[in-house]
């Protein structure tokens, strides 16, 4: 049974008809994003900002002590990332959809739905967007990377194999590596994905204002 996230959340400033959930990274909360919301809220009045809260996990990098987290994660070089902790990303996978079905079953539609996220979050967005039977607006992934790829070809759906997907990566990323999210971004394309790949000169893991312009122009033309 898909536990229950506990969520940030941004009203529309109007009639709400889309909405936005945009999950954190390892050790941060729906706060630590709620930065993106009330910077973009006035650009996009009609939409709901969802920025759920990981449950708190043990984190094997973090010498096992517990700290908000949507799986495990036993270190960041690539031989770690290939050892998934499949069960974990599975349980977070299904919160998520939980938030999806609960937009859903409130009227919007799943055209006016974007799921993203930033580094952890950001593995989980690329999973709940794939991988839902549901045709959404877009999916934003941002210092990130494909979690699962030899699977992913089967296990993503015919409903969103032509949705738009955005990858942001600082070059300067010295936690998740940008040769880790450009490798990703090909493998997704190499399997039939609209991904559009941009590269931030001198970011490290973080955002930069350039990243939060693409961000907007990804999100106006996905709900225009």
């Amino acid at each position: 049974m898909a536990t229950s996230l506990t969520s940030v959340v941004v009203g529309a400033r109007l009639t709400h008809s889309a909405t936005v959930i945009f999950l954190h990274g390892l050790g941060d909360s729906g706060h630590g994003w709620s930065f993106l919301a009330n910077e973009l809220s006035n650009s996009f009045p009609q939409v709901k900002w969802i920025l759920p809260n990981a449950p708190t996990i043990p984190i094997t990098l973090n010498a096992g002590y517990k700290m908000p987290g949507w799986f495990d994660l036993t270190g960041l070089d690539k031989s770690s990332l290939d050892d998934e902790d499949e069960k974990g990303m599975l349980s977070s996978l299904s919160s998520v959809n939980k938030v999806i079905e609960q937009e859903l079953s409130s009227g919007i539609a799943p055209e006016k739905i974007i799921v993203g996220g930033f580094s952890q979050g950001g593995v989980m967005a690329l999973l709940a967007g794939l991988t839902s039977e549901r045709k959404l607006g877009g999916i934003i992934a941002c210092s990130t990377w494909l979690a699962m790829a030899d699977k992913m070809k089967v296990m993503g759906t015919d409903a969103n194999k032509s949705t738009p997907i955005l990858m942001c990566h600082g070059d300067a990323d010295d936690v998740v590596k940008y040769q880790f999210g450009k490798e990703s971004a090909e493998r997704l394309t190499s399997y039939g994905y609209k991904v559009d790949f941009k590269t931030y000169p001198g970011m490290p893991h973080s955002a930069c204002p350039e990243e939060l312009q693409a961000i907007a122009a990804f999100i106006k033309a996905r709900l225009a």
